[in-house]
């Protein structure tokens, strides 16, 4: 009989101590040994999910193949396992209690007074368990998003204590991530915050197994004695997690405290295939000696928190170690473009990239990059919105249709080159309503999008409500825009390009959400591969 064993990850003393890379760095050493795993989130805020939430709020919103808005963490997860994630991978508070309302309106709980104890945490229980119904994994392993003494995380904790009941400890764990401060005052590392995060944990009816310790000194023998014997944890179970040099380094990290093998062996499972992690390995190697360097400039709205673009940044790390090359990127604000000072601003750049984003702030500057691009025959790579923007931006200065605009930023405009999806326009609620999710694409052989790909049928990941307006596409094409890539059924575009240009891609999709460690987007090795070839000019 397969019986799926669960880890849950929780965290203490502070947020962002990185819950979502531990699990992923584990759940990859799980997987170097042989081991089917996947990783959950459940994010304790009452949105239903991150898609209305502003990237200044909560960063980039991820999407899966299967069209759920979720969390970034679900990113780390895929680049790390190379395995794709779904609805059922993010659950937030907001998605439970809209479960639980809607049952009650049908009359499920026939009268009963609904509770969070039994009804919210019922169905906590029966989300984290939803993964296990396919029988495809050894190990799941959850995080719970905030930290112990939430009160939003609260019904979480209280279902997590009912699971490990219902299932016995051989067949769950937790996992607690918590940080171990300095004071350079006294020169040492400060176990009492650790040790009244584990306390509140255990006032909640759950004992930690494994204690993960965030620090930026390595931890001696006296403090893992101490913390064992405060928080009853096994010494071996007390893991260091010191800062890394990047987030890839962690498995490797995790792997020397051996973390992996003392989750094994709690659960009983063997320990005799060791870790394969030859090709991981390898990404670190190139990722690390790099013989090239390019400069990419990332043209965008929120620049001022990176993680808005999480993905992108990391698929350019991934590119660049295919092209053994270290991409520095300059983090531009569409906002500060200046017309006459754009190519100032830009000129020591060898390669372009215009970031998604919604609403019309900062869309000018967006297009002066695309210009410049343009002009000077700099790699441009448009993505979503930056897609948009380079339309826009052939319209006005080669089309000459002045005042050529997407209807989101002008609902007036002449020459609406960017137009509302039909299907969009009587929807008035926001969220989950876009174009989401995987979607196909027919290539044209003679493009460079073909020549990345070597595939005439792609499946990529969208976002959004506006597309090409095919009204104009024909005079697009005279003058030299080409529509390269098609949705079969809907005839949309989704790709287009620019003639005699060394490389000019604009995708409706999102390829950022498909790179890998292990596969990373062959739009963006392409791109890598443009730049580097510009700098030689």
């Amino acid at each position: 009989m397969h019986l799926t064993k669960y880890i849950f990850v929780t965290g203490g003393v502070t947020s962002s101590l990185g819950k979502g890379i531990i699990a992923a760095s584990l759940a990859k050493l799980l997987q170097a040994r042989g081991y089917s795993v996947t990783i959950q989130k459940l994010d304790p805020y009452l949105n239903i999910d991150p898609g209305t939430l502003n990237p200044y709020e909560h960063g980039e919103c991820y999407v899966t193949n299967d069209g759920a808005e979720t969390d970034l963490d679900l990113g780390h997860y895929e680049r790390f396992l190379d395995v794709p994630t779904s609805q059922a991978n993010n659950v937030t508070t907001g998605r439970i209690y809209q479960s639980v309302i809607d049952k009650e309106r049908r009359g499920d709980y026939l009268g009963k007074t609904v509770q969070i104890i039994p009804h919210i945490t019922d169905e906590i229980k029966y989300r984290i368990k939803l993964l296990e119904q396919s029988n495809a994994f050894d190990i799941i392993i959850t995080e719970i998003g905030g930290t112990i003494g939430d009160i939003e995380s609260l019904p979480y904790v209280e279902a997590v204590r009912q699971l490990m009941w219902e299932m016995g400890r051989e067949n769950a764990l937790v996992i607690h991530l918590t940080l171990l401060p300095y004071l350079s005052t006294t020169g040492e590392l400060k176990t009492k915050p650790t040790q009244h995060s584990v306390k509140m944990l255990m006032e909640s009816g759950i004992s930690p197994d494994i204690l993960v310790c965030r620090t930026e000194h390595h931890i001696t023998e006296d403090i893992r004695n101490k913390l064992a014997l405060f928080c009853n944890v096994e010494k071996r179970a007390i893991i260091e997690s010191i800062d890394a040099e990047t987030i890839y380094d962690v498995p490797l990290l995790m792997l020397e405290e051996g973390l992996d093998q003392v989750v094994l062996e709690k659960f009983k499972l063997s320990t005799d295939k060791k870790p394969d992690l030859t090709k991981w390995n390898e990404f670190l190697k190139k990722f690390k000696n790099p013989t090239k360097v390019v400069e990419i400039g990332l043209i965008g709205k929120y620049v001022e928190l990176r993680d808005s673009y999480k993905s992108i940044v990391e698929s350019t790390i991934h590119a660049g170690a295919v092209n053994d090359t270290k991409v520095n990127i300059h983090w531009i604000h569409s906002e500060d473009l200046e017309v006459e000072k754009v190519s100032e601003q830009l000129k020591d750049l060898q390669g372009i990239i215009v970031a998604p984003g919604f609403g019309s702030r900062g869309i000018e500057g967006k297009i002066k990059a695309v210009q410049f691009a343009r002009d000077n025959n700099i790699p441009f790579f448009g993505i979503c919105l930056g897609m948009q923007m380079a339309v826009i931006e052939y319209a006005r200065n080669v089309l000459h249709l002045e005042n050529a605009n997407s209807t989101e930023m002008d609902e007036n405009t002449p020459f609406p080159v960017i137009d509302l999806m039909n299907e969009q326009k009587t929807i008035t609620d926001k969220g989950g309503t876009m174009r989401l999710g995987e979607w196909k694409c027919e290539l044209d052989k003679d493009s460079k999008t073909y020549n990345a790909y070597k595939s005439e049928l792609i499946k990529e990941r969208h976002r959004h409500r506006y597309e090409f307006n095919n009204q104009y596409l024909e005079a697009f094409e005279k003058a030299g825009l080409k529509a390269v890539g098609r949705n079969p059924e809907t005839k949309l575009v989704e790709v287009v390009e620019v003639e005699n240009h060394p490389w000019f891609v604009g995708v409706q999709y999102h390829p950022e959400y498909k790179s890998t460690v292990l596969n990373p987007h062959p739009l963006f090795v392409s791109f890598i591969q443009a730049a580097l070839n510009y700098r030689k000019y």
